[in-house]
């Protein structure tokens, strides 16, 4: 990382918070569901896919992990009403994970089954190492009743994450594959920049040469060309992987992997916690930061 890069990563904070609201307009798509609809009619039409993201996690009131679901539903019911080309993704401690497992499993339970019933699909996201087992057991549990309506993501910067996808295969599994943004112990990740490319590369051949569905979910120009170059050189049907892409982040790169004809799925945040969303975004991905400070200029 650049000296630039660390002094736009961490001095975002220190930034006035209706600044960091100008900015975040780019990279969150509001407060509330109609203004996800509308991001995602927008990228519908671009040719793009989209997942949905409720923001909020770490719950510690089964209270708010109860109206996490009723939102969840209601998002539901707006995709499948306005007929867009759009899954969810969900934070299991956002459903109460760190309360109790399973009350979590519950309220994702709830989630899936209603998903199901529209022929959709919710993504259980991947927080820090703390959560990993969990959530794995949670794909595991929910998987056996909704195979075709729940996926999970793996992180390729985690030591385990080669034996993980070892363990899942079986399932014939759903996996979105990125590289990892929360701050972990090098003792379970890897710290090496290139290592972690090199194992994210590794991760996306296992998965797609045995028969998972992937999502390659990187904003790293050789890394989506080393996904395509996998594609390719297996002869895979497009319906078989896609490219990922958080909203706001290199557009450019999002209309080369379109035009080149690959499905792509952009993930589409919004809600009030916004803040801690974007300065976890900023912290951790100078590419982030370096855009922030440019729309900030401007």
């Amino acid at each position: 990382m650049s000296f630039f890069d660390s002094l736009v990563k961490y001095g975002i904070p220190f930034v006035p918070r209706p600044i960091v609201g100008r900015v975040a307009r780019n990279y969150v798509a509001g407060n509330s569901i109609d203004d996800a609809v509308r991001t995602l009619r927008a990228l519908n039409e671009e040719g793009a896919m989209g997942t949905v993201d409720v923001l909020g996690e770490e719950v510690q009131e089964p209270v708010k992990a109860t109206a996490a679901v009723g939102e969840y539903l209601r998002l539901l019911d707006r995709i499948d009403k306005e007929k867009l080309d759009a899954n969810i993704s969900i934070k299991p401690t956002m459903l109460g994970l760190k309360i109790d497992q399973g009350m979590c499993e519950e309220n994702l339970s709830i989630i899936v089954e209603r998903a199901a019933g529209y022929e959709n699909f919710v993504r259980i996201d991947m927080e820090d190492h703390t959560c990993t087992d969990s959530t794995i057991q949670l794909y595991r549990r929910i998987h056996q009743t909704s195979p075709g309506s729940v996926g999970v993501v793996l992180q390729a910067y985690l030591h385990r994450t080669i034996a993980d996808i070892t363990g899942l295969l079986p399932l014939k599994p759903n996996i979105r594959i990125c590289k990892g943004i929360y701050r972990e112990p090098r003792e379970i990740a890897w710290k090496d920049f290139e290592t972690i490319r090199s194992n994210f590369v590794y991760a996306t051949e296992k998965l797609l040469s045995s028969g998972a569905y992937v999502g390659i979910a990187t904003h790293d120009p050789h890394l989506v060309w080393a996904g395509m170059k996998i594609v390719d050189r297996l002869g895979l049907d497009r319906e078989r992987y896609e490219f990922q892409m958080l909203l706001g982040i290199d557009p450019e790169l999002r209309r080369i992997i379109l035009s080149n004809g690959h499905r792509l799925r952009v993930y589409v945040p919004y809600g009030q916690d916004w803040y801690p969303y974007l300065l976890r975004r900023l912290r951790e991905n100078p590419t982030v930061a370096h855009h922030a400070l440019l729309a900030m200029i401007r």
